[in-house]
């Protein structure tokens, strides 16, 4: 795990490799590398430089007890999810979460079910407090 001082935010591809391991539980560089290239061209070299560079940042581990590495994330998931939805909303909103809600409800098609979920959502935060 990433200690609370030495906090990495991970770049578009680690994130990208990152949702494969998340999705996966663990994976070969190879293995990444083919699901990479689903979406996109992208050379194995590549793929194993970045992991490389993702272990040394503390956002993979790997199990190196075979021939072929085995990675994992070494970072949660929803963790990853909440401090960059927290940064994004503090670098581009100035910190207001409801500036980027209803940027996108204003900016979107919201459907009638997305928008029932919303007040249930709402609601739910509501009786929390």
């Amino acid at each position: 795990m990433i200690s609370k001082r030495k906090k990495f935010e991970p770049t578009e591809s680690e994130l990208e490799i990152l949702q494969i391991l998340w999705g996966e539980n663990a994976a070969s560089v190879r293995k990444v590398n083919d699901l990479l290239n689903e979406k996109r061209e992208v050379g194995y070299t590549t793929t194993l430089k970045i992991m490389q560079i993702m272990t040394e940042k503390g956002l993979v581990t790997r199990d190196t007890k075979s021939r072929t590495h085995i990675y994992y994330a070494a970072v949660k998931e929803k963790e990853t999810q909440s401090s960059l939805l927290r940064n994004f909303i503090d670098k581009t909103y100035r910190g207001s979460a409801m500036k980027l809600v209803m940027h996108a409800l204003g900016n979107e098609d919201t459907s009638p079910e997305e928008l029932e979920q919303l007040k249930k959502l709402v609601d739910k935060l509501s009786t929390k407090q």
